[in-house]
């Protein structure tokens, strides 16, 4: 389906990149190693140069089109998701969708540049609400934590280890870093994770806005490793997250600068909406906690690796 995004309109960092990165963690993994008197293993980043930077979802069908998600925000409300990798041996793969058009992985150009965050040394990070460099700025809104579980469809639902997901959104006023009016100078709520021994990641974020003409959203890809997450040419899946309506009133009627998201919420369903108009069952988080703690998103990705 297309994704026919609204908010306003990249260009900025040189940075040392992923490659970068990755040998900083190996270097660092190695030193961890020999501390504690196990050989340090070999690995080689491949080697990319540094690019400019430019600051910044259709898919298979499901069955939830009312458009009314979970109830209250306040205390925990769940999606029906897809099956959790732990323990469970029946699970789905997660709908394609598209990228839109502020997706920053080096697919599109923003202001006359390749608009490649991915390239950016410091993207692989699990708080990113913070510009690269901080000093640049942090986008401001109600904390969430994200986490996505990564399973193997074609092996019982196995946790996958070692991939890679690219996480990014829209902040509070409905607007893209790298691409939107007012933040192309701007690379927040981007950020890149490798999975963990349980097949996870965890950002930790603000609530999106709704914007004109979409339900509120996260978009996410997946790669094969971090070695691989240096653009969209390599990227295995590409999907989006959506979130419980009665929780996004909840937020937007109730915390400070998501005023437009109100009315933009009240003229929009997940029936209308142009990418999960086809279902949400295996894109819906799981939900909980509030507006002064903050809240917690969860939800298992199926992939047939």
């Amino acid at each position: 389906m297309s994704d026919l995004h609204t908010p306003t309109d990249a260009s900025h960092d040189h940075d040392l990149g992923l490659a970068h990165d990755l040998l900083v963690m190996q270097r660092r993994r190695a030193l961890g190693w020999l501390a504690a008197g196990v050989g340090a293993g070999a690995g080689a980043g491949a080697s990319v140069g540094a690019v400019l930077m430019g600051c910044g979802g259709g898919g298979s069908s499901s069955s939830d089109t009312s458009g009314t998600g979970s109830s209250s925000g306040s205390s925990g409300s769940s999606g029906s998701g897809s099956s959790s990798g732990s323990g469970s041996t029946t699970c789905s793969v997660i709908p394609e969708e598209t990228a839109g058009p502020y997706p920053g992985d080096g697919s599109n150009t923003a202001n006359g540049s390749i608009a490649n965050v991915l390239m950016v040394s410091g993207i692989v990070r699990s708080d990113i609400r913070p510009c690269i460099p901080a000093s640049l700025g942090t986008a401001a809104g109600v904390p969430l934590r994200v986490t996505l579980t990564l399973v193997d469809t074609n092996a019982s639902c196995a946790d996958l280890s070692g991939y890679a997901i690219y996480l990014w959104h829209c902040d509070r006023d409905g607007k893209y870093s790298m691409y939107s009016s007012g933040v192309t100078g701007l690379n927040y709520l981007r950020g890149v994770q490798e999975t963990d021994s349980n097949g996870q990641v965890s950002f930790t974020t603000i609530f999106p806005a709704c914007y004109s003409g979409r339900m509120p959203h996260i978009h996410f890809e997946v790669y094969k490793s971090l070695a691989t997450a240096t653009g969209s040419a390599n990227k295995i899946k590409t999907s989006q997250l959506a979130f419980p309506v009665a929780d996004c009133a909840t937020v937007y009627a109730t915390a400070s600068g998501y005023g437009a998201s109100v009315s933009n919420l009240n003229q929009i369903s997940f029936a209308t909406d142009n990418v999960f108009s086809d279902g949400t069952s295996l894109q819906m988080a799981t939900l909980s906690g509030n507006i002064a703690d903050g809240y917690t998103a969860a939800l298992t990705v199926g992939i047939a690796a």
